[in-house]
């Protein structure tokens, strides 16, 4: 039996996980990230944060299932994708990184459009152009940060840099480059002329590998600094939400996860690449799968923005109740009807990315009189959300993708309310996964496999289990259909408006 150790670059917290091979999870620990917007649409993290929790996570990991670093077999990083992380020749970063929901590049997304035809852009990346690309960053960066981008040696993503850090060796994993922009699926591998279109050249993208690949190991710099033993096989790592879609059970044909973290993540696992302009396609982390999908820049973000305003007397409320401010809320919003009583919100707080692609579009509340209350709000969000993924299947079933299961994890899947509200929404019984360990197991298991400490993508299954079903409620989905068809024609109606709110004068 040997141990393994994942490790998750989030948007609000690294987290790390030790598992044995034989389905047990021996210690778990996480540390905090912050998400910085220091502009309207700008998503920026702090790249050595990241490091110091990694650095924090382990010896913690370690006194906590009572090991020492010796037992660890192997390490898998997984993280947020696709996050632009730039290096100088020293392998420094020179800026922090710039998330994959930031939404700066308006402009440049525009000229893109102008330079490459649409249909061609798509026939070879199976997507669109649009605030997730990885080109119109890096020219907004040669726009506006010219000298940072001159010293730019390496581009990579999130848990790229980590391997980086802990190995001393570059490289991208596969889903980076593909949600990027830069991985052409007709004939496989880094395209250079997509590369070329972000103004930079392709050697300085690292080597491609595919997730679970070695990509090195431990070095002794790294193993001073983190408590691992100089010489630890570390893999190539894997993307947040595909892991999570694994960890999860989504391995057969149909199985949809929805996932409720900062950003809202809605997975279809496909047994060939089914493409939309639409839509995202990836490459799931079982070979010959893939894994067509979606994501709402701010889903979770907006709960935590809510919480984040409140007023002293409603924080102290949910502290004299014994709960956290979403649990207190949740318990006022229960009772409400569906429908928020009457409020309709649009979720768009960084722009949004599937299935609009629109980085213009902003977060609306819609319905607001003198009688509503904060809890009528906080129900509008949990619906928000909740829509934002019916909206996904609508456009899932307009590609011919059948829906099988429905599957739930990740933080906000811990209220009862948001994932009734869901399961009604969506009409189908919603599975909530227990104690789901998140996409640091999926990054542990990839180490395993890569290593040969495993050898079965389905023992997968002995980690997590299913919680819960919640099944929808006749009684409210007609009221929920109802609601939904307002939320679809708001954006609608709105989406030639919101670009004249950028003419306004900023904070």
């Amino acid at each position: 039996m040997s141990t393994l150790l994942g490790l998750d670059i989030g948007t609000t917290s690294t987290i790390g996980i030790l598992i044995d091979t034989e389905g047990g999870i021996l210690a778990t620990e996480s540390r905090p990230s912050a998400l910085v917007s220091r502009h309207a649409n700008w998503a920026e993290e702090d790249t050595e944060l990241w490091w110091s929790n990694v650095c924090a996570l382990v010896p913690a990991l370690l006194q906590s299932a009572g090991l020492e670093a010796g037992a660890i077999a192997a390490v898998g990083v997984t993280g947020m994708v696709p996050t632009v992380i730039l290096l100088d020749a020293s392998g420094r970063p020179l800026r922090p990184s710039i998330q994959q929901n930031d939404a700066r590049a308006v402009g440049e997304i525009e000229a893109l459009k102008q330079r490459i035809d649409g249909d061609d852009w798509f026939r070879r990346t199976g997507g669109s152009i649009n605030q997730q690309v990885v080109a119109p960053k890096l020219l907004w960066l040669a726009r506006h940060e010219a000298e940072c981008f001159a010293q730019a040696s390496t581009v990579m993503g999130s848990y790229d840099y980590i391997t980086y850090r802990l190995t001393g060796a570059l490289s991208i994993e596969g889903n980076w480059a593909l949600e990027a922009g830069f991985y052409n699926l007709v004939r496989g591998g880094l395209d250079e002329d997509l590369v070329r279109l972000g103004g930079m050249a392709p050697d300085r993208l690292p080597p491609l590998r595919a997730s679970g690949e070695p990509a090195g190991a431990v070095t002794p710099q790294a193993a001073d600094e983190t408590g691992l033993v100089p010489g630890t096989p570390v893999v190539t790592g894997c993307a947040d939400h595909i892991a999570s879609a694994f960890v999860a059970g989504a391995c057969d044909q149909g199985d949809l996860v929805v996932k409720f973290g900062g950003a809202g993540d809605i997975m279809l696992t496909c047994e060939r690449p089914v493409t939309d302009p639409r839509m995202f396609i990836d490459f799931h982390i079982v070979p010959e799968l893939y894994v067509s999908n979606g994501c709402m820049a701010a889903s979770g973000s907006v709960l935590n923005w809510i919480v984040a305003q409140l007023g002293q007397a409603e924080a102290d409320a949910a502290r004299a109740a014994g709960q956290s401010p979403h649990a207190w809320l949740d318990e006022r919003a229960s009772d409400l009807p569906p429908g928020a009583g009457g409020l309709v919100l649009l979720p768009y707080f960084l722009g949004e990315k599937t299935p609009l692609h629109d980085p213009r579009a902003k977060g609306t509340l819609v319905g607001l009189g003198l009688h509503h209350e904060l809890r009528h709000i906080w129900r509008a969000a949990l619906e928000s959300v909740a829509f934002g993924f019916r909206h996904h299947m609508d456009v899932f079933e307009e590609m011919d993708c059948g829906v099988g299961r429905v599957l739930a994890c990740d933080g906000g899947a811990a209220s009862d309310l948001w994932m009734q509200i869901t399961a009604d929404v969506l009409e189908r019984p919603v599975e909530r996964l227990l104690e789901h360990p998140g996409s640091s197991l999926g990054a542990a298991f990839v180490a395993g496999m890569g290593t040969g400490a495993l050898d079965d993508w389905s023992a997968i299954g002995r980690y997590a289990r299913c919680d819960r079903v919640f099944e929808p409620d006749a009684g409210r989905t007609g009221a929920y259909r109802d609601a939904y068809g307002i939320y679809r024609d708001l954006y609608r109606r709105l989406e030639t408006l919101y670009p004249s709110l950028a003419d306004l004068p900023a904070a």
